[in-house]
């Protein structure tokens, strides 16, 4: 199984980039309060350097359905990504393919994402329930959650633990924000590529352990 990699939170046109020419394979955008906020003109000028082939992903988190739409009326996104307390029906709505955010923190994770039969994925992460993602903390990726969908692994991912965390969970994908950033929303480069490089290895070993 090819393992996906989703750079979130860019903000710089060279972060782009290199995430891309280091080998990601999905981007995200935020459009949620964060520090890594997008306006709608910075992220039209954004998106429009993401070559073909490399899903571009809006986040969003309990916004409205005009903010929503006035952001997909002006940019181009592939993916969008529900962060907050989104019914199933609030994250459909759109005609869209969505990733919907699952917090280990629930009293029953499992329950909570089988509540959204209609997503593309479950990126499961370390936030509040409820909460925004993006603390740079991580979970026990030993326990297991068992879902129907693609399951996302985020929160504290580094370049010194993604293998780890890839032997461990089996993730479908991975999605690392502050990880690889020296500020809020500025990606280092040299942990771009670390964490691609040590990502992209992990994966392969996977790979090659189940052919065997």
């Amino acid at each position: 199984m090819s393992l996906t990699i989703k750079i979130c939170g860019l903000t710089r046109t060279e972060d782009i980039s290199s995430a891309v020419g280091y080998g990601a394979n999905a981007l995200g955008f935020v459009f949620a309060k964060s520090p890594r906020q997008l306006g709608i003109a910075q992220a039209q000028s954004l998106v429009t350097a993401v070559p073909d082939g490399v899903c571009r992903i809006g986040l969003f988190m309990d916004q409205s359905r005009a903010d929503i739409e006035a952001v997909l009326d002006h940019v181009e996104l592939d993916w969008l990504q529900f962060h907050g307390r989104e019914t199933e029906a609030d994250c459909q709505r759109y005609g869209m393919p969505y990733i919907k955010a699952v917090s280990m923190s629930e009293s029953d994770p499992e329950e909570v994402a089988a509540r959204y039969v209609s997503a593309a994925g479950i990126l499961l992460d370390s936030h509040a329930p409820g909460g925004a993602g993006g603390t740079g903390h991580s979970f026990d990726w030993r326990r297991r959650v068992h879902s129907a969908k693609p399951l996302w692994l985020a929160g504290g991912l580094r370049p010194d633990n993604v293998a780890a965390a890839i032997h461990q969970f089996q993730p479908h994908a991975v999605d690392v924000s502050s990880g690889v950033e020296s500020s809020p929303g500025i990606k280092d480069d040299a942990l771009l590529h670390d964490f691609m490089v040590n990502a992209r290895q992990a994966s392969n070993e996977r790979t090659s352990t189940a052919n065997q």
